[in-house]
């Protein structure tokens, strides 16, 4: 550590994400990455914008990706906040939200990035247990001192949480802005996107990396009350005008638009994550009810850290997490029917050999 650092640089603990190993064999399901291409529409997007205008700046408003974003979601454009990958909208949502002396709630087992912002803008926080069937119990998250945070399909459970749940820690928190990273909500039943216009202190974030597979151009989005959004484009106009590329603009801008390919790839992991949970279940794990692009799953006798080694081993990812209270259980990404195939007939090959 140099004494040339700072206070804030010093408290840090940056987040660790999924191991990145490019090689061509291996199958990777341990980053929640889209199995399928993103529309098509995104590349010619994209292409064109290449050929155009590169040396210009973008938008530092982003008005027309915030009106194809807006119109999806029946809201206006003064509802809509975009930025650079949904983890940067959050980080300034934290900085809009949430204050340096008042405590915030988020759950205990959760995107392992939220500590990370909280000691970043050295914000306290309180780790807020889930129940025996990692289910959250929302009347721990009412009366929040400084907010409320937590994904919905929660991440590395899977488990959703009811709209009905959520509107009552939003009308519990009246004060506090209630923020709702819906990074996997696309493969979950519905949105709490119907309470932006109901509440003025719900603030809804979502990603196109997961369900519109485009992980790798940066795009997140905020859904709020305006007042919400103009706090987030302060905070972003402090810091870098001009977060959004040209190309990701485009991009984005083209994939949400394209929503009969969205509903056909969405439907598609639906389907698999379906069979790959019966599957499991055969298999003698258990696996919590996923409404996500992921499951979670342990095994009764298998240590999960021996299955994710042997797996690696054997060229296949999948995230194991050394956390109390989900050591033994491990987060496997759903990919296309062949890829899963080729994963169970890498388990089946683990388990047996341990059997014998």
């Amino acid at each position: 550590m140099s004494n040339f650092w700072s206070d804030m640089a010093k408290r840090t603990a940056p987040y660790v994400p999924g191991e990145q190993i490019h090689e061509p064999d291996i199958l990777k399901l341990n980053t929640n990455e889209n199995p399928y291409p993103p529309s098509p529409n995104v590349i010619d997007a994209i292409q064109q914008e290449v050929g155009r205008s590169l040396r210009l700046y973008p938008s530092p408003t982003v008005d027309s990706l915030r009106h194809a974003i807006a119109n999806t979601y029946e809201l206006s454009k003064e509802n809509v906040f975009v930025g650079n990958g949904s983890d940067e909208v959050l980080a300034f949502s934290f900085m809009a939200f949430f204050e340096e002396h008042k405590v915030i709630r988020f759950p205990a087992i959760t995107y392992s990035f939220y500590p990370v912002y909280a000691k970043l803008f050295n914000i306290p926080y309180e780790e807020v247990s889930l129940q025996e069937d990692f289910s959250m119990n929302p009347e721990a998250f009412f009366q929040s001192k400084g907010g409320v945070i937590f994904p919905n399909p929660n991440a590395p459970t899977s488990l959703y949480v009811s709209l009905d749940d959520i509107a009552e820690i939003v009308q519990q928190n009246e004060d506090q802005v209630v923020i709702i990273d819906e990074a996997y909500i696309d493969f979950a039943s519905e949105s709490a996107v119907s309470l932006v216009n109901k509440y003025d202190n719900v603030l809804i974030v979502q990603t196109m990396s997961k369900s519109r597979s485009l992980a790798g151009l940066r795009v997140g989005f905020a859904l709020g009350h305006p007042d919400l959004i103009e706090a987030l484009i302060r905070i972003k106009d402090s810091i870098n005008s001009y977060t959004m590329d040209r190309l990701a603009i485009a991009g984005a801008t083209a994939a949400i638009k394209d929503t009969t390919y969205f509903q056909e790839t969405t439907r598609k992991i639906i389907e698999t994550r379906q069979w790959v949970m019966k599957e499991m279940k055969k298999r003698g794990f258990h696996t919590l009810a996923s409404q996500a692009n992921f499951i979670f799953a342990s095994h009764p006798t298998e240590k999960a850290q021996d299955i994710y080694e042997k797996l690696k081993q054997e060229g296949v990812l999948v995230r194991h997490f050394q956390k109390q209270g989900i050591q033994n259980y491990l987060r496997i990404t759903i990919g296309k029917d062949d890829d899963m195939k080729k994963f169970f007939t890498k388990l089946d090959n683990i388990i047996n050999a341990s059997h014998h």
